[in-house]
């Protein structure tokens, strides 16, 4: 799994587990739906501006988003 799958999945588990829609997040961050679209896809590389801000929206240490699941 490379990094953006990584991301991708955190920030879609971080998300569902604070029961928020995508606009919702999008929205409280600054950023565009779409782009928050293509994230959760791991269609996109996020900068760090922006792992910044879905972190402090979704109330999670920023290095939550980029963690490697544990192996079971």
């Amino acid at each position: 799994m490379d990094l953006r799958q990584v991301f991708a999945a955190n920030l879609r588990r971080l998300r569902h587990h604070k029961g928020l829609s995508q606009e919702v997040l999008a929205h409280e961050a600054g950023i565009n739906r779409s782009y928050m679209s293509k994230l959760e896809k791991g269609a996109s590389y996020p900068g760090l501006e922006i792992i910044g801000k879905l972190a402090a929206v979704l109330r999670v240490d920023h290095a939550e988003l980029l963690r490697t699941p544990k192996q079971e």
